[in-house]
C-alpha cells in the first residue's frame, strides 16, 4: 500500500495533522486544567478570608472562641467542604466535617507567616480514595490570639471536568483525523488523476505512434509543466526517429546508386566474351569512380555515426591556420579549374592555432568543394579571413544562383543535397556528392567550440561563415 503515492501523501497529511492536533489538544488541556485548579484555589482562598473575617467579628463581640469559630464555619463552609479552626498550639477549637465524615487535618508543619498555603492530600470517602485540595491560613485577632484555619475541598469536580475535556478532545481529534484522511485520499486521487491518465497514455505510445501526446489538464501547474516537458521529449524523439528513417532511406538510396552503376558496368562488360582494351579501361574507370564515391559515402557516414556516439575525439595539435587554409584552397583549385571557376584567396596573417588539423582540413575542403560545385562556369569563389573579437572568421562566398528561402533551414541536414532537394538551376552534381559535406563541416566547427552558419543566399550568390574561437589578444 505504501508503494502508492496517493497513500503516502494521505499518510503524510494525516500524520502532520495528527501532530498539530496533538500539540493543540495538549496545550488546550493544560490551559484548562490550570484554569480549573486556579479557580478552585481562588474559591478556597475566598472561603478562608471570609471565614477569618467572620471569626474575628464573632470574637470581637465577646463570644466564646469555640462558639465564635463554630458559627463562622457554619456560615461559610459548604456541605462538601471540611474545615477546622486550631489555636496556635494546634489544639482543635471547632470543626465542620464534610459529607462522609471527612475531617480537616492540621499538617505537621505550619508556616509561621499569615500567607495562604495550598497543598493536595488524599482522603477515603465511601470506600474510595479521593483527592482533596487543602487551604491553610493564620489569622491574628485584635485580642492577641492567633488561630489557624484549615479548609479542604474534594477535587472530583475538577477531575470530572478534565475527564470530560479529555474525552471531547480525543473524540474531536479522531473525527478530525478520519475526515482529514478521507479528504486527503480524495484530494490526492483528484490531484494524481492527471498522472494516472498520463501513465495510461504513455503506455500506449511506441515507435509507431510517436505523434501522440500526453493530455495537459492545466498547463500552469507542476503536472501540466511535466506533461508539456514530456511532450517536448516525445516531439524530439519523433523528430529523431523521422530523421533516422530519412537517414536510412537516403543512405540506402545513395548506396544503391553506385552499387547499381557497378553492377551495370560489370554486367555490360561481361556480356561479350571479347572486348577491346579501351572498352575495358572505360568500364574500370566507371567502376573506380563509383567505388571511390561509395568509399567516401561510407567514410562520411561512419564519421557522423562516431560523432553522434561521442567516440570521435579531437586530436589537438599546434599548427598555422593560414597555412592550412592555403593548402585546402590549392587542393580545391584543381576542381575549380576543371569547371572554369575562379578561386580567390585573400592574403591573411600568420595565425597559430590549436585544434584537430585533419578534421579542420576536411571542413575547409568540404566548404570549398560545395562552393565550387554550385558555382556555374565563369563564376567566382572568394575566401576571406577575419579576426572578429574573440573568434577567427573564415568566409566562403560564391556567385551561384543561391538557395531558395524555404530550403535554407535544411541545408545542414544529412543527405539533404542542393541539386536533388532544392533544384538549383544550372547546376550539376560534379563528383556525385551524397549531401553529407555540410553536415560534417558543421559538426567539425561545433567540435572546436565554433559554429558554421549560412550568412546569406540570394540570386547573387551564397555566403557561409566559419567561426572558430581565438585566443585572447595580448
Amino acid at each position: 500500500m505504501l508503494d502508492s503515492v496517493r497513500a503516502r501523501l494521505t499518510l503524510w497529511h494525516v500524520g502532520v495533522l495528527a501532530l498539530v492536533l496533538a500539540v493543540f489538544s495538549v496545550s488546550v488541556y493544560a490551559l484548562l486544567a490550570r484554569s480549573l485548579y486556579a479557580r478552585l484555589d481562588s474559591d478556597l482562598g475566598t472561603t478562608l478570608r471570609e471565614t477569618g473575617v467572620s471569626l474575628a467579628r464573632e470574637a470581637g463581640e465577646g463570644e466564646h472562641e469555640s462558639k465564635s469559630a463554630a458559627d463562622a464555619l457554619d456560615e461559610h463552609i459548604g456541605p462538601r467542604q471540611a474545615a477546622a479552626v486550631f489555636d496556635e498550639r494546634g489544639r482543635l477549637i471547632a470543626e465542620d466535617a464534610a459529607l462522609g465524615d471527612v475531617h480537616a487535618q492540621l499538617p505537621t508543619q505550619v508556616s509561621a507567616t499569615n500567607e495562604l498555603q495550598l497543598y493536595t492530600t488524599q482522603s477515603v470517602e465511601q470506600g474510595h480514595t479521593v483527592g482533596r485540595r487543602v487551604g491553610l491560613q493564620r489569622f491574628a485577632l485584635v485580642t492577641g490570639k492567633t488561630y489557624v484555619l484549615v479548609v479542604s475541598q474534594p477535587l472530583d469536580e475538577v477531575t470530572n471536568e478534565l475527564r470530560t475535556i479529555r474525552f471531547v478532545l480525543g473524540v474531536a481529534v479522531l473525527v478530525a483525523l478520519c475526515l482529514a484522511g478521507l479528504g486527503g485520499w480524495f484530494l490526492a486521487q483528484r490531484s494524481l488523476a492527471p498522472v494516472v491518465e498520463m501513465t495510461a497514455r504513455a503506455q500506449k505510445i511506441s515507435a509507431e505512434n510517436l505523434e501522440q501526446r500526453l493530455p495537459i489538464a492545466n498547463p500552469r501547474d507542476e503536472l501540466g509543466r511535466l506533461a508539456a516537458t514530456f511532450n517536448e521529449l516525445l516531439a524530439r524523439l519523433d523528430d529523431s526517429f523521422a530523421q533516422q528513417r530519412r537517414f536510412m532511406a537516403d543512405a540506402s538510396h545513395e548506396l544503391r546508386t553506385p552499387v547499381s552503376v557497378l553492377r551495370t558496368a560489370t554486367g555490360v562488360t561481361l556480356e561479350q566474351a571479347q572486348r577491346s582494351e579501351g572498352e575495358y579501361r572505360d568500364a574500370l574507370k566507371v567502376i573506380d569512380e563509383q567505388a571511390r564515391r561509395l568509399t567516401r559515402i561510407v567514410e562520411d557516414m561512419f564519421m557522423l555515426a562516431r560523432a553522434d556516439a561521442g567516440e570521435r575525439q579531437l586530436q589537438r595539435q599546434n599548427f598555422n591556420l593560414d597555412e592550412l587554409l592555403w593548402e585546402a584552397a590549392r587542393a580545391a583549385e584543381v576542381l575549380a579549374a576543371r569547371k572554369g571557376v575562379a578561386l580567390e584567396l585573400h592574403s591573411m596573417p600568420q595565425t597559430p592555432y590549436r585544434g584537430d588539423e585533419g578534421l579542420l582540413r576536411q571542413m575547409l575542403l568540404n566548404l570549398l568543394d560545395n562552393a565550387v560545385k554550385h558555382t556555374p562556369t565563369g563564376g567566382r569563389v572568394r575566401v576571406r579571413f577575419e579576426r572578429q573579437r574573440a573568434a577567427y572568421a573564415i568566409i566562403f562566398a560564391d556567385t551561384g544562383d543561391g538557395i531558395p528561402p524555404a530550403a535554407q533551414p535544411h541545408i545542414f541536414e544529412r543527405f539533404y543535397r542542393v541539386d536533388k532537394a532544392r533544384a538549383r538551376t544550372g547546376v550539376t552534381d560534379v563528383g556525385g556528392g551524397a549531401g553529407l559535406g555540410l553536415a560534417i563541416a558543421k559538426w567539425i566547427a561545433q567540435a572546436h567550440n565554433g559554429r558554421l552558419e549560412l550568412q546569406s543566399s540570394d540570386a547573387s550568390g551564397t555566403t557561409f561563415v566559419v567561426s572558430l574561437p581565438a585566443p585572447a589578444e595580448r
